[in-house]
């Protein structure tokens, strides 16, 4: 399997069998070579967060409706497009080999037309993605590739200029950082950063250290998350959303770890062992129901499943399925206040940037706020500065919203 073939089978399941892109590409491309894996994977992930565009474009060009196409001539059309549009990629190999994509799915009487919009594509796309304006929120959200109502919400809430920004921000890939895991000596090869001590920049992921537990792939704004828990030792802390386990092995102290479904709970407990955090129980259960005699924790954690529009460069499909979860965000932060023990504390992050999870959570909750935004001024909420917000278009990472509350 080529590296094209690969993010042709990403692109084709991702949209046909509401798979993960990172799930399907993981499979498809294990027999790649580093180089062809990462093309896959830019291409993969390029196709899937731009299809909208893409889709206009074929609509627009090829004179026929993208949804009316065979599944597998759409899949080889959208990645040829993203070939054309966002990629250096010369344009006779991105025509040629979008034509023996659609071949090879055994769909010969769709090759002329394929082959004939493809050359449409090439001859008129950079015109027409450059004459796409971006003025309004609906505009932009074409250009740029996002539902509507994400457009909109940014627009409404960053103002136009910084909106544009963080659309772009999220249309580019994602930083390449890694936790360095302290429970284990070894060396690795990575700039340090300046502001958080375990966050090292690095060139690709070392597969090795990775497997041998030195490393743990975790943004900086995922760190920054862990880190503003607070954790000591001798304290004890329970975290209510803890898989994969990136946060939960940060914390000193003994860490009660809750996932609700039973193989992330597995995930969980195996990613503890590769990282030698003994120091951590994993329980599988519903973080709102759990047995009595989880009380009286020093700190809890509340890394709360979230709509994730802060994390879009690194979860290609996740913008056409976010959805936000306030409810569930209400619901866990009061487990949190019962659990917690008089005076202990409450730290609550959502890998997004929308207030209706973030702030309004957070002011509904009857919690007193701690001003964790002190602590990293550099981080600080840009309204709000008691809170901690990083954005992908003004620090480079994923977007967090973290406050810390006490009971």
């Amino acid at each position: 399997m080529t590296a094209r073939q690969a993010a042709y089978e990403v692109v084709l399941r991702v949209f046909e069998e509401d798979a993960y892109t990172d799930r399907v590409l993981r499979s498809v491309a294990a027999d790649l070579d580093g180089r062809d894996r990462a093309l896959a994977q830019r291409l993969a992930f390029g196709t899937v967060q731009r299809v909208r565009t893409l889709d206009y474009a074929i609509d627009q060009l090829g004179k026929r409706p993208t949804r009316k196409l065979d599944p597998p001539v759409r899949a080889a059309l959208r990645l040829g497009a993203y070939q054309l549009g966002f990629t250096d990629v010369p344009m006779h190999a991105a025509v040629n080999e979008t034509v023996e994509l659609v071949r090879d799915a055994r769909l010969e009487r769709a090759v002329p037309f394929s082959n004939a919009v493809m050359r449409r594509l090439s001859e008129g796309l950079p015109a027409l993605l450059a004459g796409l304006p971006d003025d309004t929120p609906t505009t932009a959200a074409l250009k740029h590739s996002y539902p509507d109502w994400v457009a909109e919400l940014w627009w409404q809430t960053l103002g136009p200029a910084q909106a544009l920004a963080l659309m772009r921000a999220q249309n580019e890939p994602p930083e390449r950082v890694v936790r360095v895991n302290r429970r284990k000596s070894g060396r690795v090869e990575g700039r340090p950063d300046p502001d958080l001590p375990d966050a090292l920049h690095v060139d690709r992921i070392d597969e090795e250290a990775l497997a041998s537990g030195l490393i743990w792939p975790q943004s900086r704004g995922s760190q920054l998350a862990g880190l503003a828990v607070g954790a000591q030792p001798g304290e004890r802390t329970l975290d209510l959303c803890a898989a994969p386990g990136g946060k939960a092995t940060q914390l000193a102290g003994e860490v009660v770890a809750v996932e609700l479904h039973p193989g992330r709970a597995r995930e969980l407990e195996q990613n503890c062992r590769l990282l030698g955090a003994d120091n951590v129980t994993v329980i599988n259960a519903d973080a709102r129901r759990l047995p009595t005699d989880l009380t009286g924790f020093d700190r809890v954690l509340v890394d709360a499943p979230c709509s994730g529009l802060g994390v879009l460069a690194a979860r290609p499909d996740l913008r056409w399925r976010a959805q936000p979860l306030p409810d569930l965000q209400h619901d866990l932060l009061r487990v949190a206040a019962e659990r917690v023990k008089p005076g202990g504390t409450v730290l609550y992050s959502v890998c997004t940037i929308n207030p209706g999870e973030t702030e309004e959570v957070v002011d509904a909750s009857g919690l007193r706020v701690e001003r964790v935004g002190d602590e990293w001024l550099q981080f600080r909420h840009p309204t709000r500065p008691e809170f901690l917000q990083t954005l992908p278009h003004v620090h480079a990472t994923s977007g967090f919203f973290i406050a810390r509350l006490a009971t």
